[in-house]
């Protein structure tokens, strides 16, 4: 019995001496320190602003119309042509007037020649003081009626009040013109202003002369315009001052376009880190929070971007050291060094 149990023993001693040993499971192992870099979450200031909605328009700007009734005969000029200060953009058919010049310059001759004749029978004593007053009244008539049909010969042309683009044709060759129908539309492009109807609770942050950002979506950088007009009394339905700001020459911007007021109005801090620090890792943000040599994620929320960095809403605290380069390699846990 004895000699069965010593056998038995022996042979499994001989077994565990062959058994290969068991390797440790992957979760135990200590992963490599990877050199980062490092820098401090600051809380910092920044102006608190509000953005009013505008339209960027042409400071000079006309829209013409025909002082009297008449058929276009002429229009040479296209949407979008630059034209000159005097230049001729229509002309009108206006035959009835030109019958009422040529009226009135027949009836100016004849009353100079009344007139001269009375003058100089009067003269001679010859002719009576009325009828001598008589001819000179028919006279200063007659040469009224010829400077009225030759204002009214000068209706027939409309022509360019300022340099500019045209902008707006209301009527084309053909059509009838008549007075309070608008048929051409010119501004200067050179010139732009913004306009924007500002709520009261903010309008008091404006002052004259200031300097404001003026966001453009056709724009790739923000501009700086300067508040030219405040309306003194608010628009009693929208409750809203009208504020018009110059703008600087820029290639991109023309009238019409869409445009945002920036208002400052106050400040706030908040704590900023930069904004390589933040890694996307599908829909979340995180980053990474080094402490006792140790990377640790962060889920934050992260505000507006300011400059190169952006603004940490929630996650992370005022002096916390944040990895800023390398970030996206790390693993939660995983040791690392400073550079």
């Amino acid at each position: 019995m004895k000699a069965l149990s010593a056998l038995a023993l022996t042979a499994l001693l001989l077994a565990g001496c062959g058994r290969k040993p068991e390797a440790p499971p992957a979760s135990s192992l200590e992963l490599a320190a990877v050199q980062v870099q490092v820098q401090t979450a600051e809380t910092k200031q920044r102006a608190t602003t509000e953005e009013v909605v505008g339209t960027v328009g042409a400071k000079l700007h006309a829209t013409l119309e025909a002082k009297l009734s008449g058929r276009i005969d002429q229009m040479p000029i296209l949407l979008g042509q630059t034209v000159k200060a005097g230049q001729l953009l229509a002309h009108l058919d206006a035959a009835e007037i030109k019958a009422r010049l040529e009226q009135a310059e027949a009836g100016l001759q004849q009353a100079e020649r009344d007139w001269k004749r009375t003058s100089s029978l009067f003269d001679q004593q010859a002719a009576a003081r009325s009828d001598y007053e008589t001819a000179d009244l028919r006279y200063r008539v007659a040469k009224a009626a010829v400077s009225e049909a030759q204002a009214m010969m000068g209706y027939v042309e409309i022509r360019a009040p300022f340099d500019g683009v045209v902008t707006r044709k209301w009527a084309d060759l053909g059509d009838l013109a008549s007075p309070g129908k608008p048929l051409i539309g010119i501004e200067d492009p050179s010139r732009l202003q913004l306009e924007a109807d500002v709520p009261e609770a903010i309008a008091s942050r404006i002052q004259q002369n200031a300097r404001l950002s003026i966001r453009c979506d056709s724009l790739k950088d923000e501009l700086a315009g300067t508040v030219r007009e405040i309306a003194p009394t608010a628009d009693p339905a929208s409750r809203t001052f009208q504020v018009k700001l110059d703008l600087p020459p820029t290639a991109g911007l023309v009238s019409g376009q869409f445009a945002r007021l920036v208002v400052p109005v106050g400040e706030s801090s908040s704590v900023r880190v930069p904004a390589s620090a933040v890694v996307l890792r599908g829909q979340l943000e995180i980053l990474f929070v080094v402490a006792n040599r140790r990377a640790q994620l962060h889920l934050v929320k992260t505000g507006k971007k300011i400059d190169d960095q952006v603004e940490i809403l929630a996650g992370i605290d005022a002096g916390d050291s944040v990895v800023t380069g390398g970030a996206g390699l790390l693993t939660d846990g995983q040791p690392v060094e400073a550079k």
